[in-house]
């Protein structure tokens, strides 16, 4: 039991030691695709990297048939510039609807935008990182203070 608790003990003190540094403050990620077939393979294969510095926001440009099914979804990092375009629209000679939506946040870009409701430009700053601050990992801590007492 002793050696369980000094181990405890080490594990906490490595785990706090970790850092999760991000490149620059206010960095965050978004889901990125190219052409992608439908939402899920699009986030599933997604490449986990920082978003580029001249970058604020997550961009989903979702392209589907008049029946709903997608044809194509690209999601990146884009400017604010990249997000003046946000909404729906239709076109008669296709009949294929592209709606594009922009969101501030740590990959906020999970779902796709499908109408004028949801192909909106939402800002939401409470989900931002910060370049210095390292979460808690609370996690194994739980672990451990639900597992000692078993034992």
């Amino acid at each position: 039991l002793k050696l369980l608790i000094l181990c405890h003990i080490r594990c906490l003190k490595f785990l706090s030691s970790v850092t999760y540094s991000t490149p620059f403050p206010n960095s965050f990620k978004c889901f990125t695709c190219e052409n992608a077939g439908d939402n899920y393979n699009c986030n599933r294969w997604a490449e986990d990297k920082w978003c580029p510095q001249n970058t604020q926001y997550c961009l989903t440009v979702h392209h589907f048939t008049s029946h709903g099914r997608s044809t194509s979804i690209t999601k990146k990092c884009a400017s604010r510039s990249e997000c003046h375009f946000v909404g729906c629209h239709h076109s008669r000679d296709s009949e294929h609807t592209e709606c594009r939506s922009c969101c501030e946040g740590m990959i906020c870009n999970v779902e796709l935008p499908t109408n004028h409701t949801n192909a909106v430009f939402a800002v939401m700053h409470a989900q931002r990182t910060s370049g210095s601050g390292a979460p808690t990992p609370y996690l194994p801590v739980l672990a451990w203070v639900f597992v000692l007492p078993l034992l």
